[in-house]
C-alpha cells in the first residue's frame, strides 16, 4: 500500500472512531438537522440585503446553522471543545450582523463577551473532568436565589437597554418598518442579556443552563420569523429538540452523582 492509501485509510478510520461514540439518536439528530439547514436554503434563499447577495448571506446561515448545531450537541454531550468551534460559528455571525446592519446588541455581546467567554469556558471545563469519565465535564446547579437574581437582572436590562436600542440604531432596509425595528431592539435586548447569563451558567457548569437557552430560543425564533430568517428556523429546531436532550442528560448524570454523594449545587 503506498503512502497517500495509507493516509486516507488513516484518515477515514479516524472519523469512523470519532463518530462511534455518539449514540443512533445523535447521529440521526444531526444528520436530519444538516439535510433540513441545506433543502431550506434552496427553498428559501435570501435577498439581497445593504448591497450585498442574498447567496452570500444564504450561505452564512447555512454554514452558522450547521456548525452550530454540532456545537450544541458537543454541549449535551459535556464536551469542552465545543466552546472552540463555537467561537467560529460566533464569528461567522459577527459577519452576518454587519452586512445586515442589524441586532446591534448581539453583534457587540459576541465580540466583547462570547468569543473571550468561550475560550475561558473551554480551560475551566478542562479543569472538572469527570472523575469517571474523562471526556466529560462535572455538571452542578444553582441556589434558588441565584435563579431569582438572574431573573430580574434579565427584566431590567432589556427594557433599560431595548429602549437605548430602539432609540439610536441606525437605519438599515432590512426590516419592513420603524416599528418592526423597535420591537426587535427591545427582545435583541434580551437576547443580549439571556446569552450573557446562559455563558456564564455554561462555564460554570450550570444545569439551568439548558433551561436559560430554552427561553433564548423561544425569543430568537420570535426575532427570525419578524425579520423572514427563515433557514434560521432550522437552527431553533436543532436548538429545541437538543436543549430538551440536553436536559435529559444534564439532569440524569445529576442525579446518579447525588447517589454517589457528589456536591452539585454551584
Amino acid at each position: 500500500m503506498n503512502t497517500e492509501n495509507r493516509i486516507e485509510t488513516k484518515k477515514k478510520f479516524s472519523l469512523k472512531a470519532y463518530f462511534a461514540e455518539y449514540t443512533l439518536y445523535e447521529k440521526i439528530w444531526l444528520l436530519s438537522i444538516s439535510l433540513l439547514a441545506i433543502v431550506m436554503a434552496f427553498i428559501f434563499p435570501e435577498d439581497d440585503v445593504n448591497g450585498t447577495s442574498g447567496i452570500v448571506i444564504t450561505i452564512l446561515y447555512l454554514f452558522d446553522v450547521l456548525l452550530g448545531n454540532f456545537c450544541e450537541l458537543l454541549f449535551s454531550k459535556q464536551r469542552k471543545n465545543a466552546f472552540l468551534l463555537y467561537n467560529v460559528v460566533e464569528l461567522i455571525e459577527i459577519t452576518t450582523l454587519i452586512l445586515l446592519r442589524a441586532r446591534f446588541a448581539s453583534m457587540a455581546t459576541a465580540i466583547f463577551y462570547w468569543i473571550p467567554a468561550h475560550t475561558m469556558g473551554y480551560f475551566r471545563w478542562r479543569k472538572h473532568k469527570d472523575k469517571r469519565d474523562e471526556k466529560k465535564t462535572v455538571i452542578r446547579r444553582l441556589k434558588p436565589w441565584q435563579t431569582v437574581l438572574i431573573m430580574v437582572l434579565t427584566v431590567v436590562w432589556t427594557f433599560g437597554f431595548g429602549y437605548l436600542l430602539a432609540k439610536y440604531s441606525p437605519e438599515t432596509d432590512f426590516y419592513s418598518s420603524d416599528t418592526v425595528m423597535r420591537v426587535v431592539a427591545y427582545l435583541d435586548a434580551s437576547l443580549s442579556i439571556m446569552s450573557i447569563i446562559d455563558g456564564i451558567l455554561v462555564m460554570v457548569r450550570s444545569n439551568e443552563s439548558w433551561w436559560t437557552w430554552y427561553i433564548y430560543v423561544v425569543v430568537e425564533t420570535i426575532v427570525n420569523i419578524i425579520s423572514g430568517q427563515w433557514i434560521l428556523l432550522v437552527y431553533k429546531l436543532g436548538y429545541f429538540t437538543n436543549t430538551t436532550y440536553g436536559i435529559i442528560r444534564w439532569s440524569k448524570y445529576i442525579k446518579e452523582n447525588e447517589a454517589l454523594g457528589d456536591e452539585m449545587s454551584v
